[in-house]
């Protein structure tokens, strides 16, 4: 199933993606509260999963970048949270 996943994101449009994702994070930070903090846990969540899907296939600095953005997007989900 895994595999299934990642070839079917694999065809997915960059730009149609990077959009899709801003439009989340944009609807998370509208949300109220702890509905917020949800869509963005569940955001950084799929994000956490594809990066350790894909994990060997990223340059050292890349793997960094991603995981710091993870980080900033978890950070996000806390403090919408309280």
């Amino acid at each position: 199933m895994t595999q299934r996943v990642l070839t079917r994101l694999g065809r997915v449009n960059p730009t149609a993606a990077f959009l899709g994702v801003g439009v989340l994070v944009f609807v998370a930070l509208v949300l109220p509260g702890p509905v917020g903090a949800l869509v963005l846990l569940a955001l950084a969540a799929g994000a956490g999963w594809l990066l350790a899907q894909t994990w060997r296939a990223h340059p050292p600095r890349a793997r960094v970048m991603r995981l710091v953005i993870l980080g900033l997007v978890v950070l996000l989900a806390v403090v919408k949270l309280t």
